[in-house]
């Protein structure tokens, strides 16, 4: 997996959205969507949903620059979850040759938990994204 597909992100409906500016946020980001209601009847589907937006806010934070939006919506029978960055030059490039001590291996998780990823650029910014089926 050198890199990750630039494409856009299929149709999602309503869902929840943060504004985040800081790592410290992210406990409480993951606490509101378990609580959600948009997960409710989806228990199997939780854990992943939150580690997967978890990995991508944290990503976006660290990396991406700029202010963070992350988002979890509903698109037909899965859940979308997109992380916007101000990072724009910069796409989501797995680690390579790493010691997974170190870290960095979010993305090939993110990747394997999803049934489509990807990333696209708008304006100053982007969006990387992936898919999860409720099903």
């Amino acid at each position: 997996m050198p890199g990750w597909p630039s494409a856009p992100p299929p149709p999602a409906g309503d869902g929840l959205r943060w504004e985040l500016s800081d790592v410290a946020e992210l406990p409480g980001m993951r606490e509101e969507l378990r609580r959600s209601e948009v997960v409710d009847g989806l228990a199997d589907l939780r854990d992943r949903l939150v580690l997967v937006l978890d990995e991508m806010a944290s990503n976006a934070l660290r990396h991406g620059g700029g202010h963070v939006e992350a988002a979890v919506r509903r698109t037909g029978d899965a859940l979308l979850v997109a992380v916007s960055d101000g990072a724009a030059a910069t796409p989501p490039t797995p680690a390579v040759d790493r010691d997974p001590s170190e870290g960095g291996l979010g993305l090939y998780l993110i990747a394997e938990l999803s049934s489509a990823h990807g990333w696209y650029v708008d304006g100053d910014g982007k969006t990387v994204w992936a898919v999860l089926p409720t099903r």
